[in-house]
């Protein structure tokens, strides 16, 4: 282990890796957290796996790295993922070996995430319920993006110890029957019916698609147009929250009512008395939507537990940089 008081003379690689995008960064330990040097963003089907991102990335920025950490889409075990949304196999033994880093650990995205949570300034944070936060209380995180990341943080000795998650593949639980007719749908087309099949990128135009056939929904000329030349869910997300087309508004607010359900019952699974966040790229970009009372309803609709939740504070966060900044956090941490 790295004398702490020379950590600042070091620079660590620090990498989010997601099913869409791979962002890699350079780091030197700041005052009060990581402070970044250098940064680029890779689309990750470009290719074949890690490596071939961080040897580019290396190319155009050339220095003695003293450690490295990779947050990444999937369940680390071992030193090793197979990414949820990508077809690679990363291990961490082969980057060291591979580019002679001294130290490289890998790590869960949200789990990356969530160690930042200490370290975020208010203007970082957005407030969705004020609450009454219990010092030293389990915080918890949901990621809506590419795909669906759940983790939680509980303290130990003082310090924040993050507990990656795969609960974005639990089943999804409807709890009425609209929910339970979008839920046949998915079936009929997946079988299994995880939560991050309709909280997600994805899930939005999972929804958007079940409301349009189930409807009978004319859809507009110009819709379909923007929907084959761009993201889908994205379309689905600007024509919505412009209140442009009443279908794509109606499942953006399904949408909301069904994150709100999933951010309650972490909540409620993990007790975060210490805070409940949002996190991943979709919340930031949304947050008109989720200041309106859908959302909280959804989360706080826990029976008789409904008080209890209600006294939770819940914040989107609003840095993107949130989990390569995590990644950054445990590389300085172990270097």
């Amino acid at each position: 282990m790295t004398d702490p008081s020379k950590k600042s003379e070091f620079i660590v690689l620090a990498g989010d890796i997601g099913g869409t995008h791979t962002r890699l960064g350079l780091f030197t330990a700041g005052k009060k957290r990581p402070r970044l040097k250098a940064e680029e963003t890779f689309l990750s089907e470009t290719a074949k796996g890690l490596e071939e991102i961080i040897a580019r990335f290396l190319g155009k920025h050339e220095t003695d790295i003293a450690g490295a950490c990779f947050g990444i889409a999937g369940p680390v075990e071992k030193d090793r993922t197979k990414t949820t949304n990508l077809p690679w196999e990363v291990v961490g033994g082969n980057i060291r070996k591979h580019f002679g880093f001294a130290h490289v650990h890998l790590i869960n995205d949200v789990a990356a995430t969530i160690r930042t949570v200490p370290l975020l300034t208010h203007k970082e944070l957005f407030m969705l319920n004020r609450g009454k936060r219990v010092k030293d209380g389990v915080i918890g995180l949901v990621a809506p993006g590419t795909g669906l990341g759940q983790a939680l943080m509980v303290w130990v000795d003082g310090r924040g110890v993050a507990m990656a998650t795969e609960g974005g593949h639990a089943d999804f639980a409807p709890g009425n029957e609209r929910e339970w007719d979008l839920w046949r749908y998915l079936h009929e087309r997946y079988g299994h019916v995880s939560v991050e099949r309709v909280v997600s990128g994805p899930g939005l135009y999972h929804i958007y698609g079940w409301l349009k056939e189930t409807t009978g929904y004319e859809e507009p000329s110009w819709l379909s147009e923007q929907l084959k030349e761009s993201d889908p869910p994205k379309v689905v997300a600007k024509a919505a929250l412009d209140e442009i087309d009443p279908l794509c508004s109606d499942a953006l607010t399904l949408f909301v009512s069904l994150l709100g359900g999933v951010c309650g019952n972490l909540a409620l699974t993990g007790l975060t008395l210490g805070g409940l966040y949002l996190g991943g790229g979709i919340p930031p970009k949304i947050l008109s939507a989720l200041k309106k009372d859908v959302f909280m309803n959804a989360f706080t609709d826990k029976g008789r537990f409904r008080d209890l939740v209600a006294r939770i504070p819940v914040h989107v966060i609003l840095n993107d940089k949130a989990a390569l900044l995590g990644a950054a956090d445990c590389a300085v941490s172990n270097s």
